[in-house]
């Protein structure tokens, strides 16, 4: 198996999983669960980000799954305060 093809082998995973994720973020019984499951599905959108860079010898990738964790970060502090009730 070429080196290139072992990427896309993962990047099929991570959409796998992002599905599974998907499925409990809709059937999520609190709020806390679906927001985990979105803070799951923005890190393995970031990994394959990561793996997709890695496939392709693009660095453009990397840094913009960087930048999209970065935010994605800040999001979940966010959405974790106001369901704290501090906002």
């Amino acid at each position: 198996m070429p080196f290139s093809e072992i990427f896309l082998v993962v990047g099929s995973l991570l959409v796998i999983f992002m599905i599974l994720s998907l499925i409990r973020a809709v059937l999520g019984p609190t709020i806390p669960d679906r927001v985990v499951a979105l803070d799951t599905i923005n890190t393995l959108v970031v990994a394959s980000m990561v793996a997709l860079g890695a496939g392709y010898k693009e660095v453009i990738y990397i840094d913009v799954a960087i930048v999209y964790a970065i935010l994605s970060f800040i999001a979940t502090l966010y959405i974790a305060k106001y369901l704290e009730g501090g906002i």
